[in-house]
């Protein structure tokens, strides 16, 4: 069957078959992926590299303006699977300290950018403001930047601030296409959990040799030592933050489906977001579950509370059984004895060092240039592991109220959302992008790939909302 339509969003000309000859898509991100199979066996990564970076954008342009609903899918994954694949050339080939391929997914969410500039002039007509306000804002921030730093420096920061709402704005500008971008995005990270989850459960036992070599050539410790069972879980993710996030989300979505797929990808998915580490995020999907929870009809409660029961008989047996079960009770029994855990010693002192600097820079730093007045007056670079301060620090006041003000915006606009009582789907999408927004003081969630999840669920929640109230209308 097809399916005939005009997407605002995307550069088509008049009404297109979107799902004429699917099998051009897949022919498209076959010859990708097997494009990389074949350098990656063969060790070749000075051509590898840029190589990848360009056909992966060649392949997301195609996909934008002939499948939009593949390039949705497309996208993700390149998220999802990018910082593996570069752990993988880099161990095959040798370190590359400029992280050249991790651009490849910023560069195929950019494709947005396009429909985005295209359609800003109507978009406060059909409620757009919450990302106008958020665009200039960072706009601002990137002016800043220029002044005070490098344009590189100032560049290559503004990708992890611009990329989520360029393709957030995407999502929303397209709100008339939300049953099929939920249906996409649903199977997407049904299969990223399960994916992600599988190996991530692979990586803490085996310690895979690319993995050890890059936690030796980065010397991150924070990360954990390059040995089994020694490893904070990342995944195929290049940190535990953006893999607990991205895994936050997904199995708050998993609570919305009815596939058999979702219980193995809930076992292993549960299980990887635990031994990731990561308490923040953890806080955070409670707080999504209960957001979703309480937004939902009694009857919708039963069967969510039915599947949560499934889903506990797969998990907690695989939690509670070596090697797993130590180090998930020791991070859990950090909960009760916060004030002596050295993470949150270490928060407190940026938030210590950096909250007055932050709250008393009216102009900021600009983007891609944060650094503090220490105590003897002098100019201090620091590490901001803060969304308040991130934000502060580098777009000031001026910047950073257009920000924030689009983002509370957004967040008024779905707490009137009365349709996700009876849509599961966008009560999970508005529960995980509620659960991101707690996690902003903690963590700098709101940029580069976790933003991505950040903004992305809260303009899909909103493209919902639209969509329903277009339904209703149209009833009366």
């Amino acid at each position: 069957m097809t399916y005939r339509q005009s997407i605002p969003g995307n550069p088509h000309i008049g009404n297109i078959d979107t799902e004429q000859q699917p099998i051009l898509a897949w022919l498209a991100i076959s010859a990708l992926v097997l494009f990389t199979a074949l350098c990656l066996i063969a060790g070749i990564g000075s051509i590898f590299r840029p190589a990848y970076i360009l056909l992966s954008f060649a392949v997301g342009v195609f996909l934008y303006a002939r499948y939009p609903t593949f390039y949705l899918g497309f996208t993700w994954w390149m998220w999802f699977i990018t910082p593996f694949v570069s752990r993988v050339i880099d161990f095959r080939t040798a370190f590359d300290e400029s992280r050249l391929l991790l651009v490849a997914p910023y560069l195929v969410t950019l494709i947005t950018l396009y429909g985005c500039l295209k359609n800003l002039p109507r978009s406060y007509r059909e409620g757009g403001l919450p990302f106008v306000l958020a665009l200039i804002g960072v706009g601002y921030g990137f002016l800043m930047g220029m002044i005070n730093t490098s344009a590189f420096t100032a560049a290559r920061a503004m990708l992890d601030w611009l990329t989520p709402i360029s393709f957030a704005f995407y999502l929303f500008i397209n709100w008339r296409d939300y049953p099929r971008y939920r249906q996409v995005i649903q199977t997407t990270f049904v299969w990223g959990v399960l994916v992600t989850g599988i190996y991530g459960i692979y990586q803490y036992i085996v310690a895979p040799e690319w993995d050890k070599f890059w936690l030796i050539s980065t010397k991150l410790t924070s990360m954990g030592e390059p040995a089994p069972f020694q490893i904070r879980v990342w995944s195929t993710m290049h940190s535990p933050g953006p893999f607990a996030v991205m895994m936050m989300a997904g199995l708050l979505l998993l609570l919305n489906g009815k596939g058999l797929l979702n219980f193995p990808a809930a076992g292993a998915g549960y299980l990887a977001f635990l031994l990731s580490m990561v308490r923040v995020m953890w806080g955070c999907w409670v707080v999504g579950l209960l957001a979703m929870f309480t937004s939902i009809r009694p009857k919708l409660q039963m069967r969510l509370i039915i599947t949560m029961l499934i889903m506990a008989l797969c998990v907690v047996p695989l939690s509670t059984m070596e090697p797993f079960a130590d180090a998930i009770n020791d991070r859990l029994q950090t909960f009760s004895n916060l004030e002596k855990d050295n993470s949150t010693q270490v928060r407190q002192k940026i938030y210590e060092d950096g909250l007055n600097n932050a709250l008393s820079n009216v102009l900021g730093n600009g983007i891609g240039n944060t650094f503090i007045v220490n105590k003897e007056g002098k100019l201090e670079s620091i590490v901001v592991d803060s969304g308040i301060l991130e934000t502060f620090i580098t777009l000031g006041w001026f910047g950073a109220v257009l920000y924030v003000g689009g983002l509370v915006l957004l967040l008024l606009k779905l707490l009137q959302a009365v349709e996700l009582q009876y849509d599961t789907f966008l009560a999970a999408a508005r529960a995980i992008g509620f659960g991101c927004v707690i996690g902003v003081p903690i963590f700098s969630i709101m940029l580069g790939n976790s933003g991505m999840i950040m903004w992305s669920f809260l303009a899909i929640a909103f493209a919902g909302h639209k969509y329903s109230q277009h339904q209703l209308i149209n009833r009366v």
